[in-house]
């Protein structure tokens, strides 16, 4: 039997543009261009596409639980209109204050991720824009990859002894994985 390949991406400034004053609303959620196509394309090929998330909006009280699932039908649609699917999403909604396992850095939506699907998290790609999604990846034996949307190239300004996989986009970094025997 086949193993289930997998990769984990985080959602503001990967999948969607990011916002300093925080993705609020479904109003405020646009797709990176190609990041959509990018997921179909990850399915296309066997990946089963997992986001992992940061939401600190919810604990600063800038949204609630019931907008951010709005903003995620949004994605999933757009995304499925395109011929892709999210099969899950995690996200954390505490603030980084609050001492929980679950906000990158910290590995937690990672391994409850990995519990839910059984799955051993070695050589899974998880990409993101900043460096606590590499961290959390790293601590886990997951696949680092950096891209340079988003807060990607502040990333890499602020941290030049990186040594991870870097990518423009989303689709550039897709291309990668699904060349890789």
């Amino acid at each position: 039997m086949l193993k289930e390949r997998f990769i984990l991406l985080d959602r503001d400034g990967v999948i969607n543009q990011d916002s300093d004053a925080f993705i609020k609303s479904p109003e405020e959620w646009f797709p990176i261009p190609g990041s959509l196509e990018a997921i179909a394309l990850l399915n296309e090929h066997g990946y089963r596409v997992v986001v992992v998330t940061n939401q600190s909006g919810i604990a600063r009280g800038l949204f609630d639980v019931t907008t951010l699932d709005k903003i995620h039908k949004k994605m999933q649609t757009l995304v499925a209109e395109k011929g892709g699917l999210i099969s899950a999403i995690y996200y954390c909604p505490h603030g980084p204050d609050d001492a929980c396992n679950c906000r990158k850095p910290r590995p937690g939506m990672l391994l409850d991720f990995a519990r839910d699907y059984l799955t051993d998290l070695s050589d899974v790609p998880v990409i993101g824009d900043s460096l606590r999604d590499l961290q959390a990846a790293s601590v886990v034996g997951a696949l680092p990859i950096l891209v340079r949307t988003g807060k990607g190239e502040k990333t890499l300004l602020y941290n030049p002894q990186l040594t991870t996989l870097v990518f423009e986009n989303l689709y550039e970094a897709a291309k990668f994985i699904i060349a890789r025997p």
